[in-house]
């Protein structure tokens, strides 16, 4: 817009606002009905004259910008247009403030339309009716309809837009641009898919945090899954993610691990023992600590000698943590999870200095022999226990250390910690105390605990085996590779695909349908562990999602030609989206960047996995409708619709995205 235009528009802001909040007091009334009032006011026949003038004025000023704006190409447009929702909130954020700007700080309401009610638009902006009420308080009586009217017609024009209506009692209407559709598609195939624009952070992400000497169980699967899944997202938003496992490698269970060690493997120190089970061992120790009370001397005696840094008591506790550390990498590669591991034990110094820290700040008081601190000024709630009686530390002490090393040594300005709900209480009281003592500056610093629920089996308990014990998480995912190869064999896919076609199909519905089953839920509720459920090829499942994705691949190589590069194909045909189905798909699709940044903002990772369940039945409805490739009854390609393809190509490199993100490997045969 020119500076002319510019310098005409704010010397007419005053006059503007006032000749409105006139123009809405009177616009209902008739000259005859103000006349009393007009006659014998001089200033309301003025303001009224000068209201006349103001909109001559105003048109002549409005028609200007509207004639820039045809002249404006969208990319001139700094609006980050892939986020539609965001976009739709920005231009009707702008028509209400023109409309209406006494009311111009009003949240905008903007909602998506569904597929069943399409002839209302795509999207929905849903303020009129809350305005009027609003105006209605006020003494001021506009119906909702005729808001919404207004409303659109102060809307600006938008690349996004097709067309604006308004329908019913006021709702404003808004039909999306199949041109903007089509150009955004074709970016996608031609770039590949670019995350939307976001202020860049540095985040730490907390996840899985399994125990030295203990087999990493089905309670562990949540974290695990999330916490990978939650890293990939804010990494495709270009995010800089430290991935941390916060191993619990330090405490009074290693001094019955280091005895235990000694009487079985007396020679350690030479010679690397070999602990075959960790688990069992871990299980004979504890049995010896609580049957034998010499025994119980010995191990109180090496975590004396643990934490005083005696060479042997830490060759030892290495041996056993290199043990776990083997195991615990197994199904970290197996479930395709990148993690850096830094337990308990990094944090011992810094938790000497954090507790000089905290009494330097007087925010430490004694309490029967220990120093605790209370989270806030009130002293409400349950006080952390910095020091117990005996001068050792807790968990409080090693999360008051760990949240300070990582503001103030690893600068981090969101730190997400990925642990199940029962530690809330725990989080919440640590995260005020971060405040309370100035670790943590609410205004710089964004922490969240991403809670989630328990896995239960189907008979709605805690998931565990027949005999009672806690499901081990390799054994879970073993099982899950026979039912996946069971299903294959079942469906004769092992007549069909090579060995290791075959091998790879597995895996990927193996594994995929365990971790899908679980981020397809609202992640603060429980949820049932079925293989049952989780192998159906019916409905929102991984099983579901990746059949879809093989077929959506199988119509690029039944064509006959190379789609392996779109750009090219793109070079001699454009995407048509004339069927309503081809419509709806690419409609679908558009929404993949407002979900994700849906997903990063509460950290629920549902409504990406519901997203690709649209994107699937969206693609089946369209598959069943539009003729990809035609032939002859001979089964000889005669036609090759090369949009429609493309449109395919277009869904494939969308679920791809998302799949990386949940942690998924498709295959393009299954």
């Amino acid at each position: 817009m020119s500076t002319g235009l510019i310098t005409e528009l704010n010397k007419l802001n005053s006059l503007e606002r006032v000749a409105k909040e006139l123009h809405t007091k009177v616009q209902y009334s008739t000259r005859k009905e103000l006349s009393p009032y007009v006659e014998g006011d001089d200033t309301v026949v003025k303001l009224l004259n000068e209201n006349a003038k103001l909109k001559h004025r105003l048109a002549i000023i409005n028609q200007a910008i509207a004639d820039e704006k045809k002249n404006m190409s969208p990319e001139t447009d700094s609006d980050n247009t892939l986020l539609i929702m965001d976009h739709l909130e920005k231009i009707f954020s702008a028509a209400i403030a023109e409309a209406y700007p006494l009311y111009s700080k009003t949240p905008v309401i903007i909602a998506a339309v569904n597929n069943v009610s399409a002839k209302f638009g795509d999207y929905q902006c849903n303020n009129a009716m809350g305005l009027a009420k609003k105006m209605k308080e006020a003494g001021i009586s506009i119906s909702p309809r005729d808001i919404a009217t207004e409303i659109k017609r102060c809307c600006p024009a938008s690349p996004l837009i097709d067309k604006i209506e308004v329908a019913g009692a006021g709702f404003v209407n808004v039909f999306l641009s199949k041109q903007h559709a089509v150009s955004a598609l074709t970016t996608m195939l031609r770039d590949g898919i670019s995350p939307p624009n976001v202020p860049k952070k540095r985040i730490l992400v907390d996840f899985s945090s399994p125990n030295i000497a203990k087999q990493m169980h089905v309670g562990h699967l949540r974290s695990t899954i999330i916490g990978e899944s939650i890293c990939r997202l804010l990494e495709f938003l270009q995010h800089d993610v430290l991935r941390i496992n916060h191993l619990g490698d330090w405490g009074t269970q290693f001094g019955m691990l280091i005895a235990h060690l000694e009487d079985r493997f007396p020679n350690f120190i030479n010679e690397s023992p070999p602990i075959g089970d960790l688990q069992a061992f871990y299980k004979e120790s504890k049995k010896r600590f609580d049957d034998d009370e010499h025994f119980k001397k010995r191990a109180y005696q090496h975590v004396v000698t643990l934490q005083a840094g005696d060479p042997k008591s830490i060759k030892a506790w290495q041996l056993i943590c290199d043990v776990s550390r083997q195991e615990f990498q197994k199904i970290y590669n197996r479930l395709d999870v990148t993690i850096e591991e830094r337990g308990e034990s990094f944090y011992q110094s810094r938790m000497l200095s954090v507790v000089e820290f905290l009494r330097s700040k007087n925010l430490l008081e004694h309490d029967d022999g220990r120093e605790i601190m209370w989270p806030n000024v009130n002293k409400t709630g349950i006080p952390l226990t910095i020091v117990k009686s005996d001068g050792g530390f807790t968990y409080d002490t090693s999360d008051m250390a760990a949240i300070r090393h990582r503001i103030e040594e690893e600068c981090v300005n969101w730190i997400i910690y990925v642990v199940d709900s029962g530690q809330s209480t725990h989080f919440n009281s640590i995260f005020e105390a971060a405040q309370r003592c100035g670790i943590a500056n609410p205004n710089e610093h964004r922490i969240d605990h991403v809670q989630f629920g328990v896995v239960l089996g189907e008979d709605g308990k805690k998931f565990k085996t027949r005999s009672g014990d806690t499901v081990k998480l390799s054994d879970l995912l073993d099982e899950g590779m026979k039912c996946s190869l069971k299903q294959l064999q079942d469906r004769g896919r092992d007549q069909i695909l090579t060995p290791q076609e075959l091998s790879d199909a597995q895996e990927s519905v193996a594994y995929g349908c365990i971790k899908y089953a679980d981020l397809c839920h609202n992640r603060i509720s429980d949820y049932v562990f079925s293989f049952e459920k989780m192998l159906d090829d019916r409905g929102n499942t991984a099983v579901y999602l990746l059949y879809t994705y093989s077929r959506i691949c199988s119509i690029a190589r039944s064509s006959g030609e190379d789609f392996s590069n779109p750009a090219k194909i793109l070079d001699a045909f454009n995407i048509v989206l004339d069927h309503e189905k081809e419509w709806k798909l690419a409609k679908t699709l558009l929404k993949f960047f407002d979900i994700i940044i849906k997903c990063s903002s509460g950290l629920y990772l549902h409504f990406l996995c519901e997203f690709c369940y649209e994107v699937c039945t969206a693609f089946t409805e369209f598959y069943d409708s539009c003729y990809c490739i035609e032939k002859d009854k001979t089964g000889k390609i005669v036609k090759v619709n090369h949009s429609r393809i493309l449109l395919c190509e277009a869904t494939a490199a969308v679920l791809r995205q998302c799949f990386k993100i949940l942690g998924l490997k498709p295959v393009a045969k299954i």
